[in-house]
């Protein structure tokens, strides 16, 4: 029997689709002007995840982000979003066996991370790391449509990945790399590589939270970028590679490093009211605020707090918490009926702050994460692959007369 629901959801969603773009034709008619970044032109159907931006809803596959978060695993969750379902428990172990199974890096991989600057960022290690990483595993375009191609290209970057951050980051401070343990999950190996001390169980438990919340985020920039880049059927690293490159920008995934910059620089709590109206006053950003799609607190962000008064409340407080609650309140009462609250970004840094995880690190872990979504989008790009190859409307001179340079 046809699911009747889900018909007229589908129909629902293209109803929208056309009125979108008629709305946008006519604007373009009667003002010849096209939005800026794109901001609300659809450029493709996903059946990834959604974002109900006025009410604050985020939802993988139709699953709550709040539910996956509170019930579900990083594995569990990630074949969710790459296969469309959650795993049964032969799926799962499969799939988290395969994971576990190419966590190591190869020896000439840990040779070249030997030869970066130590004082480079670690987003751009990451970035070109992965890059390299496709040299050691090429495919053939035309194999990517195949799942166990797929399946082998999503398992060694799902799993590299904290092996890349983690090395780098040992390696620049003169560290050897660490080998995975193959006993321990995701989030405890990746914690367990970063500092050689295997964390307790409520520890890796929140770094898990915290990844699945970053994990996924529809049509972002740097999912637009995978999708672009792997519409050219460019190999999975390259599109993986490109989508890191895409995250490294404040206005994207680099925030959350600056956010921890701007509570220390506020200082305390009383000196807050007076920072943030300087900075509303100078028009600066207030980094972790405001999001192009939500207009109410970002549900990422709401979980995230949670995380960090839990992890205060077993190991102790953090000052820069009571300073990023009263910017919140000042946030609030000044620019609130504009829609600006908290973004996911404004409270994982004091997350990862608490897990003692270096702020240089913050953006790869998230890139470690969202990766996930990443390859969801490329899996579904490859079911029915078109380049992408947008217009640019031409408004510079038309009837330029060149002149030789020694009239010019």
């Amino acid at each position: 029997m046809p699911n009747r629901t889900y018909e007229s959801n589908l129909q629902e969603k293209i109803v929208e689709y056309v009125v979108n773009i008629l709305i946008l034709a006519i604007n373009y008619m009667s003002e010849n002007k096209i939005p800026a970044g794109l901001a609300g032109v659809p450029v493709t159907t996903s059946s990834i995840s959604s974002i109900d931006g006025e009410k604050g809803i985020l939802k993988y596959r139709g699953f709550t982000i709040e539910e996956l978060t509170e019930k579900s695993s990083f594995t569990e969750t990630a074949y969710l979003l790459i296969y469309g379902k959650l795993p049964n428990q032969e799926e799962n172990d499969l799939f988290t066996n395969d994971i576990n199974l190419h966590r190591r890096l190869k020896y000439k991989m840990i040779d070249m991370i030997k030869c970066l600057p130590d004082n480079g960022h670690p987003m751009d290690a990451t970035q070109a790391l992965i890059a390299v990483l496709g040299m050691f595993y090429p495919f053939e375009s035309k194999e990517f449509t195949k799942p166990e191609v797929q399946r082998l290209a999503i398992t060694r970057l799902i799993s590299k990945m904290p092996s890349i951050v983690a090395a780098y980051h040992r390696m620049r401070y003169g560290d050897l790399a660490l080998q995975p343990k193959d006993d321990l999950d995701y989030s405890s190996n990746f914690l367990y590589m970063l500092s050689e001390i295997e964390p307790d169980p409520e520890q890796a438990s929140i770094m898990e939270k915290a990844l699945i919340l970053h994990m996924e985020h529809t049509m972002n920039a740097s999912t637009f970028s995978a999708r672009v880049t792997g519409s050219t059927l460019a190999d999975p690293f390259t599109v993986i590679s490109s989508a890191v490159g895409t995250l490294t920008g404040p206005l994207h995934g680099g925030a959350n490093e600056q956010v921890l910059v701007m509570l220390q620089e506020i200082g305390s709590v009383k000196n807050t009211e007076k920072a943030i109206d300087t900075k509303l006053k100078n028009k600066d950003k207030i980094m972790g605020f405001g999001h192009r799609v939500y207009k109410v607190k970002d549900p990422r962000a709401k979980i995230l707090q949670k995380l960090a008064e839990q992890l205060f409340l077993k190991y102790g407080s953090n000052p820069l918490y009571d300073i990023a609650v009263k910017v919140e309140e000042v946030m609030e009462k000044r620019v609130g009926e504009k829609g600006i609250y908290p973004n996911v970004d404004f409270y994982s840094a004091l997350v990862y702050d608490k897990l003692r995880v270096q702020s240089d690190l913050f953006t790869p872990i998230f890139a470690m994460a969202r990766v996930v979504g990443w390859l969801a989008h490329w899996v579904e790009q490859m079911q029915d692959n078109r380049i992408y190859r947008p217009k640019a409307i031409y408004v510079g001179p038309t009837n330029n007369e060149y002149l030789p340079v020694d009239k010019r």
